[in-house]
């Protein structure tokens, strides 16, 4: 289900997106919204604030404050009036809609035993527009491959938020399922047989962006996407039905997670997983992390940073060998 980002909002929030300059608009990846505070968004990784007109701006008293009607009406938009169904998500503090398209919440929190019950008198948004770009894998997908098997290597990306990881899996996802040959770089990918299947573990529902099941991203004709399950057990799961030849999984961290994973790889089924982690000495910091990194389980290690031209990454071996830096260019991944 195709959902225009800017009609999640009430108006008069959806007057002002609209007014945003359609350069600067394009650019879009965050809107935050905080009650009796000024209306931001993030574009490009910079950040405005935005007027009543729409236009940017670096003072915060001239721009649009959201009051409590506003906000509100929100909270009544996400939650199709009816928050009462959305306990699970309100507990883990963000809510994902059609489209793919994830909000953070910010609120009062009901503990129960020590631990978060609940989330309630909600007063901040934080609305991460999802975006799909054909062709962000190009320049990394041949270096995932196996030339001699034709599969692909167990792979984990890791970069800090906002950098395109999920992006980047969601056309991995597609080439890989598709078999699409890259251009220009086809010698390089020959290997790949045309008819692997993917297995898509989405518990926030952003990689496929499916609604009722039904994936809203082109992720490729041999995909299937376990949505909304707990990724441990959602990966045992796609083992045990679907059969994947590529297992793809976003922010992998806690023990559990690191398990599901070492039981994939000694299915023989290939990975593609995530972290959060600014560099490999980052994630080794990381208990569970750490155990797969010591045991080699992945094969290669993709390093992404945005910068203002582009995409760069660093590529490293099971050892953690740097195999290849590319400089910075192509389209920055949204």
């Amino acid at each position: 289900m195709k959902v225009n980002w800017k009609d999640l909002f009430p108006e008069p929030i959806r007057t002002i997106l609209g007014r945003i300059p359609p350069a600067l608009l394009e650019q879009v990846e965050e809107v935050r919204i905080r009650e009796g505070r000024p209306l931001e968004i993030n574009a490009g990784n910079s950040y405005h604030f935005l007027t009543a007109q729409g236009s940017p701006t670096a003072k915060p008293e001239e721009a649009y404050i959201p009051l409590k009607e506003v906000t509100h009406r929100l909270l009544d938009l996400i939650s199709n009036h009816s928050l009462y169904t959305l306990e699970e998500e309100l507990r883990k503090g963000f809510i994902t809609i059609p489209g793919g398209h994830r909000i953070g919440l910010a609120g009062r929190t009901v503990l129960s035993g020590g631990r978060v019950e609940y989330l309630r008198d909600i007063n901040g948004f934080n609305v991460r527009v999802a975006r799909e770009v054909h062709g962000v894998a190009d320049r990394i997908l041949p270096h995932l491959l196996d030339m001699k098997s034709g599969q692909v290597f167990h792979t984990l990306i890791l970069s800090p938020p906002q950098q395109g990881k999920t992006t980047l899996l969601r056309d991995l996802a597609r080439q890989i399922s598709s078999g699409t040959k890259l251009t220009g770089v086809s010698e390089l990918v020959q290997g790949l047989r045309p008819r692997l299947k993917v297995g898509i573990v989405d518990e926030r529902s952003e990689i496929a962006g499916s609604y009722k099941g039904v994936p809203g991203f082109d992720i490729g004709p041999r995909t299937d996407v376990m949505d909304g399950c707990p990724k441990a057990e959602g990966m045992m799961m796609m083992l045990r039905s679907m059969s994947p030849d590529v297992l793809i999984v976003d922010e992998i961290g806690r023990p559990e997670d690191a398990e599901a994973v070492m039981e994939a790889l000694h299915s023989g089924v290939s990975v593609i997983a995530t972290a959060h982690g600014r560099d490999l000495a980052e994630l080794s910091s990381r208990p569970a992390l750490r155990t797969l990194i010591e045991a080699q389980m992945f094969q290669r290690y993709v390093q992404l940073q945005r910068t203002s031209q582009g995409m760069s990454f660093r590529l490293a071996d099971a050892k953690m060998r740097g195999l290849q830096h590319s400089g910075a260019g192509g389209e920055a991944f949204g």
